[in-house]
């Protein structure tokens, strides 16, 4: 018989006026290879060993990982959570288990020790192999621009990866270390997706939360490389701002966002214009969207479950892109553009898109990139943005292409 799961009693904290200093990287410190790490701007989640899994069947997930999380509570939790991640196909087997213990923090931004820097990556001997090779990658886009002049969809998003080796076992700790501590306001997870193998990554969006009845999205779409000169950098983000193309792309995002939470939703609030948010490598265009529920029913991974995915990582329309990607894409994507996060039985929760991120195993790291494809993009531009992507995770193993 499983045993309850233990929950810290202030699971969802709302951010405390003075959080004890130490309280959130004590988590991150705490980490270990199969635990369930999730960093959020609202919290920090540590969590250890896994109550139940929930169950691959023909019911929606939402309904699995309610009826799971009444299982637990019905087992004696009396604030059970579910966590971990959903790949980008939702009909694939889903990572999500209710686990035996969850220890809760405040945000990482809010603990001033996450200002001190993580440990150099130590010096390895990094074999990297593209997959698929840029000129791939760049033909791919070119042939996707074509179709879509030919009017047979608006956008799709095209995603390479790189495949790195190295000589020894891969030290995951450090990595989210590194990853944690270069963009501490973002979403950084590590969660273990199989035996012997973890989703690890620094998502700047999330895709929906929801708290009582109130209803968050973050969109991003539009992207442009960080600078190391801050008059270059300001140059590119003040473009960014103005690029019809962006703003195309981004507008379509959000208009899918909103429609796809209106008919939950008794009020929405969609800024007119999107603003910007940075992470260490990348400027990104984005809209908060906010709205208050209708149906109080309606839980966290429901709304995410809604709006996956979006054009942000798929395009428009929706079946069209999926099979562009599925006919241009040598790979499968697994769990990169799918969803991590947590929910609770109340409903509440935060979903995060999984992108900026790597599967690990062993001696081994396999890197996801992409970027939104439209009829304006020039294959160059593209490979250029995908190879900016990657820095994220190439900077935390100290790796270079």
């Amino acid at each position: 018989m499983p045993t309850a799961p233990h929950v810290a009693p202030h699971l969802p904290p709302t951010g405390e006026a003075h959080p004890a200093v130490g309280a959130a990287t004590a988590l991150l410190d705490a980490y270990t290879p199969g635990d369930r790490f999730l960093a959020t701007p609202t919290r920090t989640l540590l969590a250890h060993g896994v109550h139940r899994e929930i169950p691959h069947d023909e019911r929606p997930l939402p309904q699995r990982v309610a009826a799971s999380l009444e299982a637990a509570r019905a087992a004696g939790c009396s604030e059970p959570v579910a966590i971990g991640a959903t790949p980008f196909d939702h009909t694939a087997p889903a990572a999500l288990v209710t686990v035996d213990e969850i220890r809760s923090g405040p945000p990482l931004s809010a603990d001033p020790l996450i200002a001190l820097p993580a440990d150099a990556p130590a010096a390895t001997d990094w074999q990297i192999r593209p997959y698929p090779a840029p000129e791939t990658y760049g033909a791919g886009v070119a042939a996707a621009v074509e179709r879509m002049w030919r009017g047979e969809f608006s956008k799709v998003v095209l995603a390479r990866t790189l495949e790195l080796s190295a000589p020894d076992p891969l030290d995951i700790p450090a990595m989210l270390q590194r990853l944690a501590r270069r963009d501490p306001s973002g979403h950084t997870f590590a969660l273990p997706t199989a035996p012997g193998r973890t989703l690890i990554g620094a998502s700047p969006e999330l895709l929906v939360s929801r708290h009582g009845n109130r209803v968050v999205a973050n969109p991003l779409a539009g992207s442009a490389p960080r600078s190391t000169d801050l008059a270059e950098d300001v140059r590119r983000a003040a473009a960014l701002l103005q690029s019809a193309k962006d703003l195309h792309e981004h507008a379509v995002v959000v208009d899918a966002v909103q429609q796809a939470l209106a008919p939950y939703c008794t009020t929405m609030q969609v800024p007119a214009r999107p603003t910007l948010i940075r992470t260490a490598a990348m400027w990104h265009l984005s809209t908060t969207v906010q709205g208050t529920l209708a149906a109080p029913d309606a839980s966290a991974l429901e709304l995410a479950c809604a709006l996956h995915p979006t054009p942000a990582v798929c395009g428009t329309p929706t079946a069209t892109a999926r099979q562009v990607i599925g006919e241009t894409e040598p790979f499968d994507r697994g769990f990169f553009t799918g969803m991590v996060g947590w929910g609770d039985a109340r409903g509440d929760g935060e979903w995060v898109v999984t992108i900026r991120c790597a599967e690990a195993e062993e001696k081994a790291l396999r890197l996801y990139a992409g970027a939104g494809i439209v009829a304006a993009s020039e294959p160059a531009a593209e490979i250029d943005e995908t190879a900016a992507k990657f820095r994220t995770f190439l900077h935390a193993v100290g790796a270079e292409l």
